[in-house]
């Protein structure tokens, strides 16, 4: 009897249930009689109601509203000497891929115009496994140690007693991380709501590592830049387009995509070397800080290219399942304690949404072949008839996989909880608000104050961050004091 895999291609000409019976009608119940009542044993009624009742997983506690396209990357620029990735080995290579984009903190059904950090994640399919190259549009994030996430995402999503999102609790929860300053400076800038999604720009966030043959270390930060250029839409044009389409983005990545004009970005990087990382006057693993381009210009490596829609929206999309811990020999994981705690919050994460089989998911799956014992369990739908799933054993010849270069660093200490020795908390902050025009700083300001001005907000806070704006820069503190009519802080204090 001829086997097939899951897949509507195979679909039958008729209806059928779940285990292939036919299905005669599938328009009314069992009853007795033609006015009932319903009898339970209707086995294809029950089965029926009870998936339908089964269709939503849990949402995404975060990056819940998003969208995915499939596409491929293709080395421009030969980086084989900074790193033994095989994917990166030649110019000319290409490897299948698919990428999610979303918003962060609202949940699935919420408009695309809303301000928030959008994620910018990208899985490659490479022939020694996947990938997952999860970041942001924006090059940092609020906080640098995971300890806090939780907390900062309470904060941001809504009230738990209204259900509503009040921004007075950021307000209040931020007073407390000045950390947070460089973030802010990009989401409440224009940056804060992309036009759409192909003229959004993406990063790695983190400081990874590349490992070459001789294994050599070389920090890295990854940059996708759009090739149509970067856009955001101003208060009144995202009430308009909201107000239209709350799915804009997503109809239009789809519509481009239909259409033939694919979107692509090009993939960039900036490299330093470990000897050098404390030559600066910031932590360069410190993920609320950017190295700067003049000390570290962005280098090509190759370009991405979305050139297919996704088959099916749950399938490709709220099955799709990152976690920043899949790697592939020749790119490794800095020190970077944010970095170090979404490893295990990711994959964890998905275990609980899609259940611990998650990566046999054909959205989530290797395409190269792949081997271990790690079976059973709720969802396993893999075909196996071993009859040794145990390691080591004389029946079974796999062995171990060639050793690939790893980190060589050592580690010494005592056990602490500690903040980083470079905080520079403001320094980047004020840098960025300065490089604004006239026009846009004055836009800036304005929605700090919109949102200090709520009444629920106490002195205490606006003074916390009247402070930390006058350290970044004096006079967006001193504007920022006048307008919510307090007095002006010294910078320096």
């Amino acid at each position: 009897m001829e086997q097939f895999t899951p897949s509507s291609k195979y679909n039958s000409n008729h209806w059928t249930t779940n285990s292939g019976a036919p299905v005669w009608n599938n328009n009314s119940s069992l009853t007795v009689g033609p006015r009932g009542p319903v009898l339970l044993e209707d086995y294809h009624l029950v089965e029926k109601l009870a998936q339908f009742d089964r269709e939503r997983i849990p949402e995404r506690v975060v990056h819940a509203r998003g969208f995915s396209a499939k596409g491929y990357f293709e080395v421009t620029h030969d980086i084989s000497h900074l790193t033994t990735a095989d994917f990166l080995r030649a110019p000319g290579v290409q490897t299948p891929l698919i990428t999610r984009f979303s918003t962060v903190i609202h949940e699935i059904g919420s408009p695309e115009t809303l301000r928030d950090p959008r994620g910018f994640a990208v899985k490659f399919y490479t022939r020694e496994g996947n990938f997952d190259m999860v970041g942001n549009n924006i090059p940092v994030f609020f906080i640098r140690d995971g300890m806090k996430f939780p907390d900062m995402i309470h904060s941001l999503k809504p009230n738990p007693k209204t259900n509503v999102q009040e921004m007075w609790r950021a307000m209040d929860f931020f007073s407390h991380i000045p950390e947070s300053l460089h973030m802010f400076s990009f989401l409440f800038d224009d940056w804060g709501v992309p036009y759409n999604f192909r003229h959004m720009e993406g990063f790695g966030v983190h400081t990874f590592k590349l490992i070459n043959k001789a294994g050599k270390e070389t920090y890295v930060k990854f940059h996708w830049k759009p090739s149509c250029g970067v856009k955001f839409l101003l208060e009144e044009e995202a009430v308009i387009v909201g107000g239209t389409n709350h799915s804009h983005m997503t109809q239009d990545l789809f519509d481009t995509i239909a259409a033939g004009n694919y979107p692509e970005w090009g993939l960039f990087i900036q490299t330093m070397e470990p000897c050098m990382e404390d030559a600066y006057d910031f932590d360069p693993l410190d993920d609320t800080q950017t190295w700067p381009e003049d000390k570290f210009p962005l280098q090509p490596v190759g370009k991405m290219v979305l050139n297919k829609n996704i088959d099916n929206n749950f399938a490709e999309n709220e099955q799709l399942a990152f976690c920043p811990g899949i790697i592939v020999p020749g790119i490794y994981y800095t020190d970077d304690k944010m970095f170090q705690t979404r490893i295990f919050s990711y994959s964890d994460s998905q275990r609980h949404r899609l259940g611990p089989n998650y990566l046999m998911l054909p959205v989530n799956a290797p395409k190269n072949k792949h081997h271990n014992n790690h079976h059973e369990g709720f969802m396993n739908f893999m075909h196996r008839d071993e009859e040794v799933n145990y390691f080591p054993s004389r029946y079974d010849p796999v062995r171990h996989a060639e050793k690939s270069p790893l980190p060589q660093n050592s580690f010494s200490g005592k056990r602490e909880k500690a903040i980083i020795k470079k905080e520079n908390n403001f320094k980047q902050a004020g840098e960025r608000y300065r490089t604004f025009d006239p026009a846009r700083q004055e836009r800036f300001l304005m929605r700090f104050v919109g949102v200090l001005s709520d009444p629920k907000v106490t002195d205490e806070v606006r003074k916390a961050w009247v402070f930390y704006w006058t350290q970044a820069d004096a006079s967006l503190g001193n504007k920022l004091a006048a307008k919510l009519n307090m007095p002006a802080i010294q910078s320096g204090m």
